[in-house]
């Protein structure tokens, strides 16, 4: 049987999704592909990134994939594999913020609109994190209006075509959506 179980983890900056997304790919007793999106600009994102990579098993297989996230989707998800994006946050600030312009990408929303379709048409099971960063008050500027409101919208698209979300707070998850 042809199947998806997709899971959307949302939550703040050190909420816990991560872990929670790993320790949800360790149980799967799947193989994991671990898709990473982030682009490392300075000393202090290594170190966070460093930290990530030493909480994962090494036999992981690793992808990164900080502007082709569809492509790197299509290629990781098959039945019987798990797929960790890690995440939309760092995603969406690559397409709309990339290094070297004060502009998006021109091609950002094909590009989020080809990752909304990897989404559905993925096998096996695949997690997907991504920060809630629209809880407080409306931005100052443009471009981080245009962030927020962005992530927001991805957020929720993701969300609707997932089997479950879970909100993570202070480490708990929260189950806001379940199959």
């Amino acid at each position: 049987m042809i199947s998806r179980d997709l899971t959307f983890i949302v939550g703040g900056a050190r909420s816990g999704k991560s872990a929670y997304a790993e320790r949800l790919a360790r149980e799967s007793g799947l193989p994991v592909t671990y898709i990473a999106t982030a682009r490392v600009a300075d000393d202090e994102f290594a170190e966070r990134v460093a930290h990530h990579r030493a909480r994962r098993p090494a036999h992981w297989a690793l992808v990164e994939a900080p502007l082709d996230l569809a492509a790197a989707l299509d290629t990781a998800a098959s039945n019987g594999q798990c797929v960790l994006i890690d995440c939309l946050t760092l995603w969406l600030a690559n397409l709309l913020c990339p290094p070297g312009s004060e502009t998006p990408l021109p091609d950002w929303p094909a590009r989020i609109d080809a990752f909304a379709a990897a989404c559905e048409r993925a096998r096996g099971t695949v997690l997907v994190v991504s920060n809630e960063i629209g809880m407080g008050v409306v931005p100052l500027g443009a471009a981080t209006r245009l962030y927020v409101d962005e992530l927001g919208r991805l957020n929720q698209r993701i969300a609707a075509i997932a089997d479950r979300a879970t909100f993570i707070a202070a480490g708990l998850p929260l189950a806001l959506k379940t199959p």
